[in-house]
């Protein structure tokens, strides 16, 4: 695969960070663009790092100056405005356009699993996943009517050591450590993918500076695929502790906390498993490594490392009480 020079919107994010450090890794000419906030993810030595807003296209033009690049990897677009203003900062200046969108724009439910990237895009539940449909619309239209030569990647629920997967995040690990029951969606049994940000970023650096990717999709996730139940359960054994796991409906638990309900509702709800043949064949070293009972040892190490980072929500842990206490009642 030859070096490329690629030009990453973002770079500190859970998947970006991962992005970054694998294609300086191997051997890319890395840039990265991004308004030097973020000190969780700190970047690699050997990338540039162009200070601009993505979203005040004027400072990025002064940043990269009359520059081209061979890709622009956007993790920053979220909305067919943002990839508007986007044709107007690349448009004619990159040789490849990767596009992060997202694996919850697929149909929800899933009509059948695995998810194959033919799997039609479709979820009434969550305005995050039409906002990334309508994005990528409006992507391939310009490829198809202009050759715009976009690649549109759809991670899963990639994570880092900062990122707790369950519901309520910190909130339900330290629910665990006091031994209070935590709350899970459904029976617990729906299989969920979940990808270590590092096996993702194999894949992805794999896609870079290649014509075969122009102007297709792919999804990129890990092959394992535990039920929500085992991973409570690997949290807590990380922890040292045992869970008490409390069922709820999915419904039930929206409308108890409607905040998460779109999330949960039109994503996590579901069983949701893929098949990688698409990108593994563009991409034959690519092999997730890191299984999730290891991952969940990164996580708590990580928080119990710094006692600010555990925040517990009062608000959600009330609310779960109150679950648990209906859930028992009527359950």
């Amino acid at each position: 695969m030859a070096a490329t020079r690629t030009l990453f919107i973002g770079g500190t994010g859970v998947i970006s960070s991962a992005c970054v450090a694998e294609a300086l890794a191997q051997g890319h000419d890395v840039t990265v663009v991004n308004r030097g906030n973020s000190s969780t993810r700190p970047l690699p030595e050997g990338v540039e790092v162009l200070h601009a807003d993505i979203r005040d296209p004027e400072s990025v033009h002064r940043a990269l100056g009359e520059r081209s690049f061979d890709v622009a990897a956007e993790f920053l677009a979220f909305t067919p405005e943002h990839i508007a203003t986007d044709f107007g900062l690349f448009e004619g200046r990159v040789g490849q356009y990767v596009f992060i969108s997202s694996a919850s724009a697929y149909q929800k439910p899933p009509s059948r699993v695995p998810v194959v990237e033919s799997t039609a895009l479709r979820n009434p539940y969550w305005q995050y996943s039409r906002d990334k449909i309508a994005c990528e619309d409006a992507l391939m239209g310009a490829y198809r009517d202009r050759g715009f030569p976009v690649t549109i990647v759809r991670p899963s629920h990639t994570y880092d050591r900062t990122l707790i997967p369950t519901t309520g995040g910190w909130t339900d690990l330290e629910r665990m450590r006091r031994g209070a029951p935590v709350v899970v969606h459904g029976d617990g049994t729906s299989r969920w993918t979940i990808t270590h940000n590092t096996d993702f970023a194999v894949a992805f650096t794999g896609l870079l500076g290649r014509p075969e990717a122009v102007g297709d999709a792919f999804h990129i996730t890990g092959d394992e695929a535990p039920t929500w139940n085992q991973i409570y359960c690997y949290l807590a054994e990380a922890l040292g502790v045992e869970a008490e796991l409390v069922h709820v409906a999915s419904e039930t638990i929206a409308a108890a906390v409607p905040e998460v309900g779109p999330g949960l509702l039109g994503d996590k709800a579901h069983s949701m498993h893929f098949d990688n043949s698409k990108v593994k064949a563009l991409v034959p070293g690519f092999s997730a490594q890191v299984p999730f009972a290891h991952g969940a040892g990164e996580i708590v190490d990580w928080f119990l490392e710094d006692a600010d980072r555990q925040r517990v929500d009062p608000d959600l842990d009330a609310a779960f009480d109150r679950l648990v206490e209906h859930a028992r009642t009527f359950g």
